[in-house]
């Protein structure tokens, strides 16, 4: 689910199109209304398939973009209230990254200190988790727009974006995603990231309020249990940040999650899963996202899910799909 917040301006920007918001809006079943309340929740996975549907309508490439134009820190809710009470970047955006999940479980920030991109830049990474891997590229082109307005309005001056990544093909020119950002962007890249400089995440923020962080603390982690704490969570996000790589093995990631492996794989089993599962899980939802968003060669796609040969990628895509990865892609 997501709070409807997370579409506020959808309807706005329909009809600035030429086109009327609400036969889109009863087609996918969302109630009269729900736009205008914040609080409502919509599944994540109707969201998604709306923007598709709407971008089409319109004939709007940049639809996404346009909806995350306007996008305010009060689309947080009490999140809001609780990041603008940091006293610094860092404090920001870790506590963004924690409590995300309370505007919507289906997404993911992580923080990671070192930029594969850029030097002397750390990475934020946004994923959308969506079962059976729908077309989401106005999705991400919202929540990373989005993500950027937010750490523009909330760091201030201190906002240093130097890249920006997405994983699927343009759907609107790259310059128009340039202008947007105001900065360098690759598309067909392994994940949606901003790269931001690593001296960001020292600014004191002038906004600084410890007392009202606190309290919004405490009421949300008394209201909410935080899903990051789910051991099978935090070993996901280490995988999709390290999967193709020699690390994306049980030890390696043990060791990055500071886990004796035996520890990992008794606490995972807890959880009803296990290691293998999780990457087999990742591997499938990443590889039908990258086959119908992205040209990514299948060489290089075969490398990047961690498959030493692609054949081997070939097999993987016949028993979670029945179909080879080559018609997959003609097909999307």
């Amino acid at each position: 689910m997501v709070r409807s917040a997370g579409l506020r301006g959808y309807e706005e920007v329909m009809r600035s199109l030429g086109v009327d918001p609400a036969p889109l809006l009863q087609r996918h079943r969302i109630p009269p209304g729900a736009i205008q309340d914040d609080d409502a929740l919509l599944p994540l996975g109707t969201v998604a398939q709306l923007l598709e549907s709407s971008s089409t309508s319109a004939d709007c490439p940049d639809l996404g973009l346009r909806i995350a134009e306007n996008y305010d820190i009060a689309n947080l809710g009490a999140l809001g209230v609780m990041v603008q009470g940091a006293e610094t970047a860092r404090d920001a955006l870790e506590l963004a990254s924690r409590y995300l999940f309370i505007h919507s479980p289906g997404l993911v920030l992580s923080i990671h200190d070192h930029s594969p991109l850029i030097e002397d830049a750390i990475e934020l990474t946004l994923e959308i988790r969506l079962p059976g891997s729908p077309p989401q590229r106005q999705m991400i082109d919202l929540t990373l727009g989005a993500a950027h307005k937010l750490f523009e309005v909330l760091l201030g001056k201190h906002y240093d974006l130097r890249l920006a990544t997405l994983p699927h093909d343009p759907v609107a020119p790259l310059g128009r995603y340039r202008r947007f950002f105001d900065a360098p962007v690759a598309a067909d890249q392994a994940g949606a990231t901003l790269h931001l400089m690593a001296a960001t995440l020292n600014a004191s923020l002038p906004g600084g309020n410890p007392a009202l962080k606190q309290i919004t603390a405490d009421y949300l982690s008394r209201h909410f249990r935080v899903p990051g704490d789910r051991v099978s969570t935090r070993v996901r996000l280490a995988l999709r940040r390290v999967l193709g790589t020699q690390k994306a093995s049980r030890e390696a990631v043990a060791e990055m999650l500071a886990i004796h492996p035996r520890t990992l794989h008794r606490r995972l089993k807890e959880e009803g899963t296990s290691f293998e599962e999780i990457k087999e899980t990742l591997r499938k939802d990443l590889a039908l996202q990258f086959l119908t968003e992205t040209q990514i060669p299948l060489s290089q796609l075969s490398g990047l899910l961690g498959f030493p040969e692609q054949s081997g990628f070939t097999r993987s895509c016949r028993r979670w799909f029945g179909r080879t990865p080559s018609s997959i892609r003609k097909g999307s």
